[in-house]
């Protein structure tokens, strides 16, 4: 099987540090901060898309401006920690050894994935990975697609994991199987409106679905 993963809020704690920053750059570009439910409802969407979906188009000084201070608070000024979730290394280890797949399909960019996968020292756990600056932003299946046809499963042996409403959506619009996880950006009823197949609480229960034993 392949396991697709989206990768904030989902295997990495960092919804509170990307709606922080988001905040504080509307801050410093002098624009409307936008509430929390407002941030979260756009994680997992390409950060142009993203930046769009809160504050409208800019002209392209303005949303250059508005780019870099999401990216100066997000890398280097928030105070909002971030860290992989609890179980994330025993889960893909026992993935893995069970002879699946692993890939990850994310918003992120390809500098901000590269960038996460060395410093958690987690890249060698993925056969691909696909990013939003190298594809269409989900929902739209593109992504998916991509890694499917990389790694040379179809639809009915791919499975995707994600946080979020998009991810859900991104699933379902690619013909996959669609797991929701909670601790992330949405809820079970939201994730379950959006087209999830199941919804769990965290990854030592995504363990138990997916039949792995995790050792503690």
């Amino acid at each position: 099987m392949l396991v697709v993963f989206d990768w904030d809020g989902t295997l990495i704690d960092s919804v509170g540090r990307i709606v922080a920053s988001l905040q504080a750059a509307a801050v410093d570009c002098g624009l409307e901060v936008p509430d929390g439910a407002a941030c979260r409802g756009v994680i997992g969407l390409s950060l142009p898309v993203a930046l769009d979906t809160l504050f409208g188009q800019q002209s392209g000084g303005a949303r250059e401006q508005l780019l870099d201070a999401y990216r100066h608070h997000y890398l280097h000024a928030s105070e909002v920690a971030e860290r992989p979730f609890i179980g994330l290394q025993p889960l893909l280890k026992a993935l893995a050894e069970q002879g699946h797949k692993l890939a990850v399909a994310t918003g992120k960019s390809r500098l901000g994935l590269d960038r996460s996968l060395h410093d958690y020292r987690l890249g060698h756990h993925f056969q691909a990975t696909r990013c939003a600056d190298e594809s269409h932003s989900k929902p739209h299946p593109q992504m998916l697609h991509e890694l499917m046809d990389t790694i040379g499963h179809g639809p009915q042996h791919t499975v995707m994991v994600g946080d979020s409403r998009h991810d859900m959506a991104m699933a379902v619009a690619a013909g996959v199987q669609a797991i929701g996880i909670s601790h992330g950006v949405d809820d079970d009823a939201t994730l379950r409106a959006a087209g999830a197949n199941q919804v769990v609480a965290d990854l030592p229960a995504l363990a138990e679905l997916l039949g792995v034993y995790c050792p503690a």
